[in-house]
């Protein structure tokens, strides 16, 4: 059986059973054979369930956002946020698909020449919880409307989360069993990955996760694209608008209570303004209002396991040990729930594990720099590369910082990071390979197919 628990006062919302191995393998069978028949279908017929599956989104927008705030805690407006983009990114390939698929011709040495983008077959998704919707539609849009189909191996907390999809998949009108989740263990994976119908698999989480099915998957021979952890620096300069600096520094380090691949998560300041940079994010962390998911004044919700946000305690305990300094936070409150409270943690230095080490919740360390080149330096000094952001007056310098020194697969100059169906989304080094979203997004899934006529 697979349990959900509530991290919010720690009761049981319900039980799953397993996906028997039969029942896994006659999964994979059905969306091997009815995706023979999707690919077949024009673009215009593909487009009108994935636009429906957008509608449906929408108009289930409250019902959803609950059952985020029941099984991860996300508070309900920003689960209702989540929807929305849901819905966006079913509309983004709905209508650029024909765009995306294009032949591409090539002048060559020939009548004609050209690559022709055709579809995989069975993608496998193995998805993380902290964005148990978007994570997968963000896939899921453009691998359908590509002519593939799909299965979904999601964390088990959120499988509530996981069979609301086959719901609306369904109704939307793509054929039952094109897309199906499989209520599976991550022990399970490799089992999926070894029928031949597999053709690639995504996964977003955590970089052991990666690496074991990159492992599998490349004895095999089938492509992976892989999202996996960050380190995130938001770099200050000496002549940044320090207010708008920390307060969306705030927003960057607190949005789904800290616990998303993208967040700020270490503050690289200079130092004649790190004083002021720390109190003004000390005071903006201080008012944020932790609570109840389902309150909709609620800013900060509980983080989604107990077991990690002890984990997060103890980066942040081994922190303060080593030299840094607790400024807000810092103490599991009393009660139930796996909440912790916005946490900031000035004076980090190399050798801290909040210097190192990804802080997935509310915690955010402050690292003064000497000068520019100190910044960059400190911001490149980590085996992550998902997201940067650099804050600055002189916005042509921040340009030129994000485009040619920074290592990160998303770089924003006086912006924090955020995915945009339109851009690609992606990381370099221990982040992972490949990119999700855009054009480049749809394309991993495909085959670039070089047709030649003599």
């Amino acid at each position: 059986m697979i349990t959900s628990v509530s991290p919010a006062n720690g009761q049981v919302l319900a039980q799953y059973e397993e996906t028997s191995r039969e029942d896994v393998q006659q999964a994979i069978e059905t969306s091997a054979r009815l995706q023979r028949d999707w690919e077949k279908l024009t673009l215009a017929e593909r487009v009108v369930p994935m636009m429906r599956l957008a509608d449906l989104l929408e108009q289930n927008r409250d019902e959803l956002a609950a059952l985020m705030a029941d099984e991860m805690g996300k508070p309900v407006t920003q689960g209702a946020a989540e929807v929305d983009k849901c819905a966006w990114v079913c509309r983004h390939y709905a209508q650029n698909a024909e765009r995306i698929l294009a032949d591409e011709h090539i002048e060559a040495d020939r009548t004609k020449s050209y690559v022709a983008y055709r579809p995989l077959g069975v993608i496998l998704a193995v998805m993380p919880w902290n964005f148990p919707l978007f994570q997968v539609y963000r896939f899921l849009a453009p691998a359908l409307m590509g002519g593939n189909s799909a299965l979904l191996k999601h964390a088990s907390n959120v499988t509530g989360a996981a069979l609301s999809i086959d719901r609306f998949v369904t109704e939307a009108g793509f054929p039952d069993g094109l897309f199906r989740t499989l209520v599976i263990p991550s022990s399970r994976v490799d089992e999926v990955l070894e029928h031949p119908a597999i053709a690639a698999a995504t996964l977003t989480g955590s970089d052991p996760a990666g690496r074991a099915v990159a492992q599998k998957a490349g004895s095999l021979l089938k492509k992976t694209v892989l999202e996996l952890g960050g380190s995130d620096p938001f770099v200050v300069l000496a002549d940044a608008d320090l207010e708008s600096a920390a307060g969306t520094a705030c927003t960057a380090r607190l949005l789904n209570g800290g616990q998303s691949c993208i967040s700020a998560k270490r503050f690289i300041v200079e130092e004649p303004v790190v004083e002021r940079f720390t109190e003004l994010l000390a005071a903006n962390l201080a008012r944020q209002v932790v609570g109840d998911p389902h309150d909709t004044g609620t800013e900060v919700g509980p983080m989604s396991r107990a077991d990690l946000r002890d984990e997060l305690h103890d980066q942040v305990v081994r922190s303060v040990d080593a030299g840094a300094r607790l400024v807000v936070g810092g103490e599991i409150p009393e009660g139930p729930g796996a909440y912790y409270p916005p946490t900031l943690l000035a004076g980090v230095t190399k050798g801290m594990a909040a210097y190192h080490e990804e802080t997935f919740g509310p915690v955010a360390a402050v690292i003064a720099a000497k000068d520019l080149e100190d910044a960059v330096r400190i911001a490149n000094d980590t085996e992550f590369g998902l997201g940067a952001a650099i804050f600055t007056s002189d916005v042509e310098l921040g340009e030129q910082i994000a485009r040619d020194r920074l290592q990160a697969g998303s770089c924003f100059v006086n912006a924090f990071v955020a995915s945009d169906p339109r851009l690609p989304f992606g990381g370099v080094k221990m982040s992972g390979y490949g990119r999700e979203l855009s054009d480049l997004g749809m394309r991993e899934f495909l085959n670039a197919k070089t047709v030649v006529v003599a």
